[in-house]
Formats: structure tokens, sequence, C-alpha cells
């Protein structure tokens, strides 16, 4: 809680910049939890330092151009990136290896679920650039999809609760957990529909 006051308090200074700033940073692997610092973002904008709205686009950009950029660099200097103090702490060899592993295995539905995994994002969006499996128009499109089912998320959430911190934080908490079970019940609608159509094809042409 002290921490998402402080972003709050940061971002009641210097806005939308701020915000932006920061995000970007969290994908460069500042260990700064993007999550609550988008949901901070929806707190002043609660507040009345920021629209909503507009927070959410800024909130989208941020991720992204952070994500993009780690994409970028894995997929541009390889596994010689590794090397770099921003990487070396972040991204040690073992789990450089299991990641990759994992990626070989589910491709870019590493890339979709691995937004949702504070902590593994940018290991995962480095290591899907240094793969080759994945071009950067098909990570952009796959990490831009799963970035608009959580960015709104924490926005929406830090601007209702603005006025309510402990509630706000009760949320918070949880908050992974709904955002993976929604994932998980959209992905099974879908594989249903899927299924279901193929199954209505295939009778059809008995």
């Amino acid at each position: 809680m002290d921490f998402l006051q402080t972003l709050v308090s940061i971002f009641m200074q210097y806005g939308y910049f701020a915000v932006f700033g920061i995000l970007i940073l969290c994908g460069f692997g500042l260990p700064v939890p993007e999550d609550i610092s988008l949901t901070a973002g929806g707190v002043i904008s609660g507040l009345g330092y920021a629209n909503v709205h507009i927070m959410f686009f800024v909130g989208m950009a941020g991720v992204l151009l952070g994500d993009c950029f780690v994409f970028w660099l894995g997929s541009y200097y390889g596994e010689k990136a590794l090397t770099l103090p921003v990487l070396r702490t972040v991204l040690h060899p073992e789990r450089f290896d299991k990641v990759r592993e994992q990626f070989k295995k589910y491709g870019r539905w590493v890339v979709f679920f691995g937004r949702f995994m504070p902590g593994l994002r940018m290991p995962i969006f480095f290591t899907a650039g240094t793969s080759k499996q994945i071009t950067f128009l098909l990570f952009l499109i796959t990490d831009g999809f799963a970035a608009l089912i959580s960015v709104p998320i924490w926005v929406y959430l830090g601007y209702y609760f603005a006025h309510n911190f402990d509630e706000l934080m009760a949320w918070v908490r949880g908050g992974q957990s709904i955002i993976l079970g929604l994932v998980a019940l959209a992905i099974s609608i879908f594989a249903f529909l899927w299924w279901r159509r193929k199954h209505l094809e295939e009778r059809g042409k008995k």
C-alpha cells in the first residue's frame, strides 16, 4: 500500500508523462510492479488529476513500447544481450534456458500468458525475440491483445476505488487471479465454439 501511495504521489505531480515513463522502464526490467503502476494511474484519474480514458491509452502505449523494445533487443542482439547489466540481474542463464524450453513447446501462447505473469514478462518477451519463431508483427498483435485484457482492468480498478485504498488493495491482491480466470474462461468459450463449429461442419458433410 505504501508503494502504491508513493507512485500516486509521483503521478499526481507529473501526470501522464510519469506513468508512461515508469511503464516503459518496467518493460526494461525496472523492479517496479507494472500492475501497481497502472493502478496508480487509475487512482490519480479517480482523484481528478487525469482523464481515465486517456490514462488507458497512455498505459497501453507504455506497456507495449516497453515490451516491444525488449523483444527487439532479443531479436537484434540475441543471447549476447544477456551480458548487459540491465539483463544480467533479471535474466540469468538458468531462467533463460527454462523460458526458451517453454517457448519451443508453446510458441506465441507463452507471449500471451506472459503478460499476466509479473516477473516473467521481460524474460519471456526477450526470449521470444531471440527465438526467431515469432515475427515482430505477430508479437505485437499477441501482446497487444493480452494487454487489452489486463491494462484496462488495472487502470479502471484504480479509478473506481481511488477513494478507498483498503478495498482497492484487496482487489489488487486478487487481481492476477481474476484476470487469469477471465482469460481461462474466454479461451474455454473460444475452444468450445471452435469445436462446435467443426462438429457441425463434419455433420453437414455426411
